[in-house]
């Protein structure tokens, strides 16, 4: 019988960040350059902790903060957008178990309501833009 899938909440728990020096150049990394191998959970405390009401950032700015705090050159383009979509999801799960907006991470901070990334999560663009009109109005940012 195969494995039944692993829920949002279980793919949060993946391999704690880890920098891995780069043998050859990978997208639009140089080769020799220290790139940072984050995870769900430091991208969501990242989301908590770095990004206030009402302000966004770019998934490219997210990177490179990120890989600042570690000492990194870069972040992982790849994974990086896979665990902030981890995020998302497990953040979305808890909305609809009834957690308040307030107390999930904040993934709409950084998630274009017009990228592809925002299409391909059940929160979906229109969802994101009202949360990031809600703060805004809220005096955030």
């Amino acid at each position: 019988m195969p494995a039944k899938p692993k829920t949002w909440k279980q793919k949060m728990q993946a391999k704690p960040p880890h920098i891995v020096r780069l043998d050859k150049d990978f997208a639009g990394v140089p080769a020799g350059a220290r790139l940072l191998i984050s995870c769900p959970m430091e991208v969501a405390d990242y989301l908590r902790n770095r990004v206030p009401a009402g302000e966004t950032r770019s998934i490219q700015q997210m990177r490179r903060e990120l890989a600042a705090l570690r000492g990194a050159d870069a972040a992982c383009p790849v994974s990086t957008a896979i665990f902030l979509r981890t995020v998302a999801e497990a953040a979305w799960d808890e909305l609809e178990a009834g957690a308040p907006a307030t107390a999930i991470a904040p993934f709409w901070r950084v998630v274009d309501p017009q990228s592809p990334l925002a299409r391909k999560l059940r929160a979906g663009s229109a969802w994101i833009e009202q949360q990031r009109a809600a703060e805004q109005e809220a005096g955030g940012g």
